[in-house]
């Protein structure tokens, strides 16, 4: 049985084999005697020895350190009687476990017959060391009262146990070994997937971080990951961290249905983009004096509660990352749909013209065909004094007039293009266009041509509507530009109309964007439905998925919004030499919030000497955290106004 023993319990079994202990069979069974506490007592103390010092109404007692404790006589179990003078005599004598367990035969015994059998004494040493034999229950378990023999079946199996257990400690502890050093084997990465899932917020706890000593939060489990080249420099968490999708839907895409439609290819259309956009959804043309919006006419593939349709719903809007797209809708849509992307498109058009208070009036919505070219923004405004052009900007200045009347706010803070293209990080100021206000202006006209025409046939549409600031009124400079964008409201959508502050428009829908945004797309299948004399979607079923929508699109856009910033820390990281100007645009004594034009980055400095609104500063780059988002300046000079 010797084969039985395991590391752990070696140390109670002797170097040389004890003689058996013969006793009468009368010995065995009997009851513990009971003794009495006593000063020079041993007793157990939750699971620690305890020399009993004083007895009265309580008992005093030591334990090991040197730490005295009053208790009662209920919270500790006489170990033996005594004399004991100090914890310190507690070594295990020399005894044979196995032994005594053969004696016992799966019997019964108690703690004083115990220590007999197994070190052939019972003293305050022997007493504690059978305790510590049965508290460690391989070979025998209850309480010091009343020990039974545990089987050889038992014995065998927890020792198995034991030994799995100490082995996984030992590959724990080498894996924290090589996690320090920085030397993980390939197989180790599976272990940090906790830490990975950590760092993507989807859990709040890791067992590695608890063992490394570190704070658990996603930013250190994002730092460790970086560290130990579980993660690149560069990695990405926060699509993952929103919930975003990271791949396009895979859904079939179903042929474009044969059906009659209004033919506008002899009319020249611009589809008008950023450089590099691959999914063109809107094109204008000018018939004289009606304005024709074309979009792409996604809702006659995609059709109410259609796969294609429930995919789109969850996933709310296309997600547009500094690393490429990620689409609401698969890619082949946006082939077939793509406004110049082949020769004839189709389309959903929407022609108004515009009256003397510059609103849209004589509204037509069509299913057609049209024949786009594309364009970039920056081609476009070298031929802006050009017929379609002209005009077009003409009819774009009067209708924003119109909404600047109407307290619409025009926030003019700096904006950037951060694209990551084969492994360079290029941050691009996105300039103010005559030819990007055009678009925008014409966008808008049909979101409102849509939302009178929806109204005017009943037709229940997702609405956008903006509650008014507070404190409404024209902010001039950065500075009273970022403090009115800070009492602006967000933008909400509901089943009724209501006035949209910031566009200055009382009615106001979005129907331009079908490829990239789902409720974009709702509007048009509600748009086809009556077009086509078919049941639109009850007020209900939109506002239900108006609910789905919003909590998606919310998070694709926390996502973009936060990967900007992420590969903005990670350029600043990159170019630790970093110079550049900064607009104050809050103070707080000696420290300021300013914005970074060129980066279109929002950060706070320290300052020597009290700053002041717009206040035009220099500074360099100190230190950069990816991790936390966070970027840290310090400041050269103060420039002069205007310089």
């Amino acid at each position: 049985m010797d084969s039985l023993v395991p590391e752990e319990l070696q140390r109670f079994n002797a170097p040389h084999r004890m003689r058996r202990i013969n006793r009468p069979s009368s010995f065995y069974g009997k009851q513990m005697p009971e003794y009495r506490p006593a000063p020079g007592g041993l007793a157990l103390y939750k699971v620690r020895p305890a020399l009993i010092t004083q007895v009265s109404d309580k008992i005093d007692i030591e334990l090991e350190g040197g730490t005295s404790k009053r208790v009662r006589p209920k919270d500790i179990t006489l170990l033996h009687p005594g004399p004991l003078r100090s914890l310190g005599e507690l070594d295990p004598p020399p005894g044979d476990v196995t032994e005594a367990w053969e004696l016992l035969e799966e019997g019964e015994t108690h703690l004083e017959e115990l220590a007999e059998l197994v070190f052939g004494e019972y003293s305050p040493a022997s007493a504690w060391a059978a305790w510590r034999l049965l508290d460690e229950g391989l070979y025998f378990e209850g309480t010091p009262g009343a020990i039974r023999a545990r089987s050889e079946a038992q014995i065998r199996h927890d020792r198995e146990e034991r030994e799995r257990k100490q082995a996984a400690q030992r590959e724990w502890d080498a894996f924290l070994q090589r996690l320090g050093a920085g030397q993980l084997f390939e197989e180790d990465h599976r272990r940090l997937i906790e830490v990975e899932r950590l760092a993507l917020n989807q859990s709040t706890a890791s067992r590695i971080m608890q063992a490394l000593g570190r704070q658990e939060n996603p930013e250190n489990a994002h730092r460790m990951l970086v560290d130990v080249g579980y993660w690149s420099a560069d990695h990405n968490p926060h699509p993952r961290r929103q919930g975003a999708p990271l791949e396009d839907p895979r859904q079939e895409v179903p042929p474009l249905p044969e059906e009659p439609r209004l033919d506008l290819t002899a009319l020249p259309a611009f589809a008008i983009d950023d450089a590099g956009s691959d999914d063109p959804d809107d094109a204008i043309s000018l018939d004289g004096e009606r304005i024709w919006v074309h979009v792409a006419d996604v809702a006659a593939l995609v059709t109410p509660d259609s796969p294609l349709d429930l995919e789109a719903r969850g996933r709310g809007a296309n997600l547009y990352l500094p690393e490429g797209i990620v689409h609401m809708l698969p890619p082949a849509i946006t082939g077939q749909l793509g406004l110049g992307l082949q020769e004839v498109s189709p389309a959903l058009s929407i022609g108004f013209c515009l009256d003397e208070a510059v609103s849209p009036y004589d509204i037509l919505i069509r299913p057609s065909r049209i024949r786009a070219s594309r364009h970039t923004y920056e081609e476009i405004e070298g031929r802006m004094d050009e017929a379609p052009f002209a005009t077009l900007k003409r009819l774009a200045q009067a209708y924003r007039g119109r909404r600047d009347a109407a307290g619409a706010a025009h926030i003019d803070l700096p904006e950037v293009s951060v694209r990551v293209r084969e492994g360079q990080i290029l941050i691009k100021p996105l300039e103010r266009l005559e030819s990007r206000r055009m678009v925008t202006e014409a966008m808008l006209m049909a979101g409102e041509a849509v939302a009178r025409y929806a109204l005017e046939n009943g037709i229940a549409l997702p609405f956008a509507s903006q509650p008014a600031p507070e404190a409404p009124r024209r902010p001039e400079g950065m500075a009273a530009m970022y403090a009115y964008r800070r009492q602006m409201r967000p933008s909400q959508s509901k089943t009724l109309e209501a006035p949209h502050a910031g566009l200055g428009l009382a009615a106001y829908t979005r129907a331009t964007s079908p490829l990239r945004r789902y409720l974009d797309l709702v509007t048009h299948q509600q748009l086809r439905a009556y077009l086509r004399e078919l049941p639109p979607m009850p007020v209900s079923e939109i506002a239900a998925r108006i609910g789905v929508s919003d909590a998606a699109s919310g998070g694709i856009r926390r996502a973009e919004r936060l990967s900007n910033t992420h590969w903005k820390m990670l350029y600043l990281q990159r170019n630790p030499a970093w110079e550049g100007e900064a607009v104050v645009v809050e103070c707080n004594d000696n420290r300021a919030t300013v914005i970074i034009p060129e980066l279109a980055l929002e950060t706070r400095v320290r300052l020597r000497d009290k700053a002041y609104p717009d206040q035009r500063l220099r500074l360099a780059v100190r230190e950069v955290d990816p991790a936390d988002l966070s970027a840290w300046f310090r400041v050269l000079e103060s420039l002069p106004k205007g310089g």
